[in-house]
């Protein structure tokens, strides 16, 4: 029997490597499996080996801080792949914990091919850590076709494989009007996966829909969450007492949702690009402490934060970090734009536009289930 260990880092991560496993899982029923993971993978019967949020965390400070408690479960890690001894080890995205796993793995044991899922960002920061890559990486699937000229260079192994969040979406019939009791216009929220993100983030978003509800009772909010933090975000939605909020964790239901949205307010990661794909306009938002952003300034090499953004090289997508990550400021911008829809009309068409030029001409999870498909073969 054929043996693949997924390791992930974070909720994203998690959500990606679920959708390649499940198209995996649809042809090759004889393969085991262990991971480290969350709530999609549990859903496909594969436990992880510990709790994902015990790793989830955000800026350098924060990784400093859980610097042993990191090592621990990067150290726990390692071992239970060399003792399930895998044909594959396929990690995806968090390279900071992903790709220190593999990088031991493979000294250890050579035998085990090592697959990557999102390459680190080196076109952002960091560019020569690719060629610590080569030595331990036996291919990395890439979201972005531009990326693949970095990978050519240094002779590693890739395949362009797409960005899973821009791909056309098969819906499944979900009818609002059984979840959502009213005929107001809905804003989704955004407010990230993390802890740290939510501690920061929740206050701000929720001065933001008592500011927006003091001008307008026209509009439903509601916070998109992952499973394991529903109750986190629920408890505190619950404690404003607002009768124009809920949150929502399901997949299915949350895409529907976005789909149907007037607005987005998003923390600034992949999910603007889900939220594109839709043509729905945006705004993004981040707040992090100020070392982490000074540390982070220092080291990054593009002007803007989204992909979007960066692809343009100007701002499209209107970007409200650190300072500007206020309540007042989401409420100024969020409002100039319901009230200019020819201004969400052409944030659309260049961010539809954009998308359509790094698209793949396939599915992403079947791409990357592809490449495993013949290493196992």
């Amino acid at each position: 029997m054929k043996k693949i260990f997924i390791v992930t880092g974070e909720a994203s991560g998690d959500n990606l490597a679920s959708k390649v496993i499940s198209k995996l899982k649809e042809t090759n029923s004889n393969i085991k499996f262990s991971c480290v993971g969350g709530s999609n993978l549990e859903a496909l019967g594969i436990k992880s080996i510990f709790n994902l949020k015990e790793i989830t965390y955000i800026g350098f400070t924060s990784v400093i801080l859980n610097f042993f408690k990191i090592k621990k479960r990067i150290n726990q890690t390692i071992e239970e792949v060399i003792k399930f001894d895998p044909d594959i080890l396929f990690t995806v995205d968090s390279p900071e914990f992903t790709l220190r796993v593999a990088k031991k793995v493979k000294s250890i044991k050579p035998s085990i091919k090592t697959i990557h899922y999102v390459a680190p960002q080196v076109w952002i920061w960091r560019e020569k850590r690719i060629k610590q890559f080569k030595k331990f990486l036996d291919h990395i699937l890439l979201l972005f076709e531009f990326e693949t000229e970095y990978f050519n260079r240094e002779k590693i192994k890739n395949t362009f494989v797409g960005h899973p969040l821009i791909e056309k979406k098969i819906n499944k019939k979900i009818e609002l009007s059984n979840i959502i009791k009213t005929d107001k216009k809905i804003i989704s929220i955004f407010p990230g996966s993390r802890e740290s993100e939510l501690n920061i983030l929740l206050p701000i978003l929720s001065e933001f829909i008592k500011l927006m509800n003091k001008k307008s009772e026209a509009y439903f909010f509601i916070f998109h969450s992952t499973k394991e933090n529903r109750e986190k975000i629920h408890s505190f939605v619950k404690k404003q007492e607002y009768k124009n909020c809920d949150v929502i964790s399901n997949e299915d239901i949350k895409n529907k949702i976005l789909s149907q949205s007037v607005f987005a307010v998003a923390k600034s990661g992949t999910i603007s690009l889900e939220i594109c794909s839709l043509n729905i306009p945006s705004i993004i938002i981040y707040k992090i402490n100020y070392i982490n952003f000074f540390i982070m300034k220092l080291l990054v090499k593009v002007k803007f934060a989204n992909i979007i953004n960066i692809i343009n090289k100007k701002e499209i997508i209107p970007e409200l970090l650190q300072n500007e990550c206020n309540s007042y400021e989401i409420f100024k911008t969020v409002n100039y734009f319901l009230k200019n829809p020819n201004l969400m009309n052409e944030q659309i068409q260049i961010t539809k536009k954009t998308l359509d030029g790094i698209k793949s001409k396939t599915f992403s999870s079947n791409e990357a289930c592809l490449i495993l498909k013949n290493y196992l073969s």
